[in-house]
C-alpha cells in the first residue's frame, strides 16, 4: 500500500505478544468509518534468549527487578523492529500511522490480591523513539483502578467488530489462555478467561520434544486420554471461580501439571492427549453455560490452527457452527493484535473502551497511556 493511499486512511498498528510468547503479532489495520480492514500483517519471532528471559519472569524468582528492567528495554527494541519491518513490508510510511497500540508482554497478573495489579513489559518509550510513531500501551491498569480485573479486554473489540443483530455468537480466543466473549443478538455481552488454551500443551511438548508447539495436535493425536488425570485437572479451583475472572501462567503452568502427573505412570503422549482434551472440555463447558444459547462460534488465536483441537471442539459442540474468525473478516491469528490497534484508537479519541461485563469494573473508562514522539 502506498503512502499516498495511506494518508487518507485512519491507519493504526497493533502489536501483541501473548502468553505463549512464541512471537510478536503485528498488524496494520484501517479503522476509518467503523471499518476493520486488515491491510497487512507480520509474524515476528522473538529471539529465543529473550523469550526464555521473559518466561522466567512470569513466576517469582531471583533478582527480578534487574531482570525485568533489562527485558523491558530489550522487548521494546524488538517491538520497534517488528513495527519497522511491517512498515517496510507494507510500503507504508511511519507518518501515515496514527498510533501504535501495544499490549506488551504480561509477566505477572494478580487480580485477586488486596491491591490487585497486572504488569506488562515492552518499553513504550523505546517503541515511540525508535519508530517515530505515537505509542499507546498500559491498557489494563485503568480498568483495575476502576475495580476491574484488567482482563479480558478483547471482548469490547469483539463486540465492535463481530456482533450480529441476527445471531447469538460466541467468540473464543485460544492463545496461551482461552477466553470467551458472548455477543447476544439483542446487544447483551459477557466475557471472561476460561482457563488454559495452548499453554499446558506448549509447555509439555517443549519439555519433552524441545518444540514450541504441537503442530496440528499430531503428538496429542498419537496418545490416549487418561481419565484419572483429566478428572484431576478439572478440579483446578479457577474453573469454579465466579465471574468476573481472568487467569494466566500463575494458575496454569508446568509445575502445576507435573504435580498432577507425579503419582501417575503415563506416557508423555498420553499426557499431551489429555491436555488437549482438558482445553476442549473446559471451553465447551463454558459455551454450554453462556446466558443464552449460541448457534455460531468463531475461533481466533493460534489454537484455531490446531487441527485435533478443532475437531474435538466441533464434536463436543455439535451441531453448533464452529468457524474461523476469518469468516468475519479478520483471520484468527491477527484478531488480538487488531484489538489493540482498535484500543489505541479509542484511547487517542478519549473514548471509553472496557467492557464491564467482562472485567468487572465499576464503570467504563478511557484505557491506556500515550507516549508521543
Amino acid at each position: 500500500m502506498s503512502s499516498d493511499k495511506a494518508s487518507s486512511s485512519n491507519l493504526y498498528i497493533g502489536l501483541m505478544s501473548g502468553t505463549s510468547l512464541d512471537s510478536i503479532d503485528a498488524v496494520v489495520i484501517d479503522l476509518s468509518n467503523q471499518k476493520f480492514q486488515l491491510i497487512d500483517s507480520l509474524d515476528y519471532k522473538i529471539p529465543e534468549d529473550l523469550r526464555q528471559q521473559l518466561i522466567s519472569l512470569c513466576l517469582p524468582g531471583d533478582n527480578e527487578i534487574d531482570r525485568m528492567g533489562e527485558a523491558d528495554r530489550a522487548l521494546g527494541k524488538e517491538l520497534a523492529k517488528a513495527t519497522k519491518t511491517l512498515l517496510e513490508q507494507s510500503h507504508i510510511h511511519a507518518a501515515d500511522i496514527v498510533a501504535i497500540g501495544c499490549h506488551g508482554q504480561t509477566i505477572r497478573h494478580r487480580p485477586k490480591l488486596a491491591n490487585p495489579f497486572t504488569l506488562q513489559v515492552g518499553d513504550p518509550n523505546t517503541i515511540a523513539y525508535e519508530t517515530g510513531i505515537t505509542t499507546v500501551t498500559d491498557f489494563r491498569r485503568k480498568d483495575m483502578a476502576a475495580g476491574g480485573q484488567g482482563a479480558p479486554l478483547a471482548p469490547a473489540f469483539h463486540q465492535a467488530a463481530f456482533a450480529s443483530s441476527k445471531h447469538n455468537r460466541a467468540i473464543i480466543n485460544i492463545g496461551g489462555m482461552a477466553n470467551i466473549t458472548y455477543l447476544g443478538s439483542n446487544g447483551d455481552n459477557l466475557g471472561f478467561d476460561i482457563g488454559p488454551g495452548n499453554i499446558l500443551m506448549d509447555s509439555w511438548i517443549k519439555k519433552n520434544q524441545q518444540k514450541n508447539y504441537d503442530n496440528n495436535g499430531e503428538w496429542a493425536k498419537s496418545g490416549k486420554i487418561n481419565q484419572a488425570l483429566l478428572t484431576q485437572l478439572m478440579t483446578h479451583p479457577y474453573l469454579k471461580q465466579p465471574l468476573p475472572k481472568s487467569t494466566g501462567r500463575e494458575d496454569f503452568n508446568l509445575a502445576w501439571l507435573e504435580k498432577n502427573t507425579s503419582s501417575l505412570t503415563l506416557s508423555t503422549q498420553d499426557i499431551q492427549a489429555t491436555l488437549l482434551e482438558f482445553t476442549a472440555q473446559t471451553i465447551n463447558n463454558e459455551i454450554e453455560n453462556l446466558p443464552a444459547a449460541v448457534n455460531e462460534i468463531y475461533i481466533c488465536g493460534g489454537g484455531a490452527y490446531n487441527t485435533q483441537l478443532m475437531l474435538r471442539l466441533e464434536s463436543l459442540a455439535h451441531p453448533k457452527l464452529i468457524a474461523n474468525s476469518s469468516q468475519l473478516g479478520i483471520p484468527a491469528e491477527w484478531v488480538e493484535a487488531a484489538a489493540f490497534a482498535w484500543l489505541a484508537k479509542k484511547t487517542m479519541e478519549r473514548k471509553h473502551a472496557n467492557l464491564v461485563n467482562a472485567t468487572g469494573a465499576r464503570e467504563t473508562v478511557i484505557l491506556g497511556a500515550v507516549y508521543y514522539v
